[in-house]
């Protein structure tokens, strides 16, 4: 029985760990490129969830298949926040790129804030449900509570997100201008590569990745909350971190952990400790290991 309970609550943290991963990769994306940590990415997280349950409850009135509402709600989100990444980094970012470090960072908590409230105008109350859209799943029964459907959707999906990020920037032409540009960035200038439009393009996968979690969550949880990017992109941001921000496969194993940490911590403990541990661990992180799990040490040159 305890090894059974065990196992249900290192699922449930794979489960939020993918979630923190697929935020992460975000910021990782972004800080790797430009060296900033875009505090609005919470919020296209958000951003995200509600437009999906804007085009579920659209597509659910004029009588859509079940069956493809989620696909295409989640695809919409994608778009659409995709396209708030895209016009973030032009508005808030781009003016401020040769100003000093402080100034886009508190563009930045600004954006997030500004988000916040223009979502809560439209909010009709403190949780906003999400429509059940998921079917069930017969050949999850045989794993008992273990995992339902919600749980092997996010699962599936932030695996194979994952993989085809890893392969986009190891194998495709724009992959590796990132990585060039994340490299030295004057060096691809010279080379060629157009390092506005990577930039450009950095932010747009990376909310195109924090949206389809922001659909995920909602589906799973089966309400939305103008509030819930903030928190959540606050651990993402510790996840980050963690595995070693920069790096697109310690985003990845810093989700993971800081989701089973919390997964443990709530069934071993109290669910009123999970925050504290997240933000605990930043701290031991940044104390004792700063470059993080899968992080490297830049040598600064004198």
């Amino acid at each position: 029985m305890d090894f059974q309970y065990f196992i249900e609550l290192f699922f449930g943290g794979l489960t939020r760990g993918s979630i923190y991963a697929l935020i992460a990769l975000g910021y990782t994306l972004v800080y790797g490129i430009i060296e900033l940590i875009n505090f609005a990415h919470g919020e296209i997280y958000m951003l995200g969830a509600f437009t999906a349950l804007l085009v579920a409850g659209v597509l659910g009135i004029v009588g859509f298949p079940a069956g493809g509402i989620l696909i295409v709600a989640a695809l919409a989100a994608v778009v659409w926040s995709a396209a708030y990444g895209y016009t973030l980094e032009k508005v808030a970012y781009k003016p401020l790129r040769g100003a000093p470090r402080l100034s886009p960072l508190i563009s930045a908590i600004g954006m997030s804030i500004f988000l916040q409230n223009y979502v809560l105008l439209a909010q009709t109350s403190d949780y906003v449900p999400f429509p059940r859209l998921l079917p069930d799943m017969e050949f999850l029964d045989y794993l008992g509570n273990i995992m339902g459907p919600s749980d092997f959707l996010i699962l599936v999906t932030s695996t194979l997100a994952m993989v085809s990020l890893s392969l986009f920037i190891r194998y495709t032409r724009m992959g590796k201008a990132m990585r060039a540009t994340a490299q030295n960035r004057k060096m691809a200038l010279l080379l060629g590569i157009n390092a506005d439009r990577i930039i450009s393009l950095t932010f747009i996968v990376g909310s195109a990745l924090a949206a389809l979690g922001g659909v995920l969550i909602a589906s799973h949880m089966g309400q939305v909350n103008f509030g819930i990017g903030f928190l959540a992109g606050l651990k993402a941001f510790t996840a980050a971190v963690l595995g070693g921000i920069g790096s697109i496969p310690g985003a990845m194993v810093g989700g993971l952990v800081l989701g089973i940490a919390e997964s443990m911590t709530t069934g071993y403990l109290s669910g009123n400790y999970e925050d504290a541990l997240a933000f605990a661990l930043l701290i031991l992180i940044l104390i004792f290991r700063p470059d993080g799990i899968l992080g490297k040490a830049k040598v600064q040159k004198v």
